[in-house]
């Protein structure tokens, strides 16, 4: 047996698409990929956020292209892929990474304003991206990432709707997993736990909250966005070829 290890995590002309990925855990993502060798195509709704992220990766010697687009609107999520598609002839990894969560507290205070833009970024929004990109992941064998939650696999506290959204992304991962299998397209998620993220900085940064996560935690600490990469970038290489419709936990031992 004769096998580059290198090779296997190299991610040499690849293009990848990571949402989200001007902060945290999407931005840590996209990073690592570009240094793997892809040339990453980096996305949020903010044109200042996307330009600054482009120039930094620059600087790191990484193919970027940045594209702003809230991935909530459909529009957006079309104009995400032409653009894309266009300039590259090609797709082979999408990370989606975006979320939205703009309510914390009990699921019987929850408005239906709130359900519903959760929904459309975190559910309907991978969906469509993968509808819209399945010719070109189909052309040159894909990898497709959703970014779910240790919430999507037990509720958490306080994050009922966002809880069931996350639940959702990962029975969505397995549909497209079983359905394009024979595409030679993979669809795995991630489930991280509390990564210190401006996101999720109520929870991390609210002592109490804080407290009894660590006591949950076996590795008594909460991870960095930069300890999402490695998981990430096995699911986009070769090196997880025979992977499709896994569920990855990243966070420290919560859910044992």
């Amino acid at each position: 047996m004769e096998v580059d290890v290198k090779e296997l995590f190299s991610l040499k002309d690849k293009v990848a698409l990571v949402t989200g990925s001007t902060q945290g855990i999407g931005k840590a993502i996209a990073y690592g990929l570009g240094k793997a060798g892809a040339q990453v195509i980096v996305s949020s709704r903010k044109q200042e956020n996307v330009d600054e992220t482009v120039n930094e990766f620059k600087e790191e010697g990484i193919a970027v292209h940045g594209i702003a687009a809230n991935v909530g609107k459909e529009e957006d999520i079309d104009k995400l892929i032409k653009e894309t598609t266009s300039k590259f002839n090609a797709l082979h990894i999408i990370v989606n990474n975006a979320a939205a969560n703009p309510e914390f507290g009990p699921l019987v205070r929850s408005t239906t304003t709130a359900f519903d833009k959760i929904m459309d970024v975190n559910v309907k929004a991978p969906l469509e991206i993968v509808k819209k990109a399945y010719p070109y992941l189909k052309h040159g064998g894909g990898s497709i990432i959703n970014v779910s939650s240790v919430g999507g696999l037990t509720p958490e506290p306080q994050l009922g709707v966002y809880s069931v959204s996350k639940a959702a992304l990962v029975s969505l991962t397995k549909v497209m997993a079983k359905e394009m299998g024979r595409d030679n397209i993979r669809a795995n998620v991630i489930c991280p736990g509390l990564v210190k993220t401006k996101f999720s900085e109520a929870l991390w940064k609210n002592k109490a909250i804080a407290s009894a996560a660590l006591q949950k935690l076996p590795l008594s600490k909460f991870a960095e966005p930069e300890e999402m990469i490695g998981i990430a970038l096995f699911l986009a290489s070769d090196a997880a070829s025979y992977c499709t419709g896994g569920v990855y936990t990243a966070d420290g031992g919560y859910t044992i």
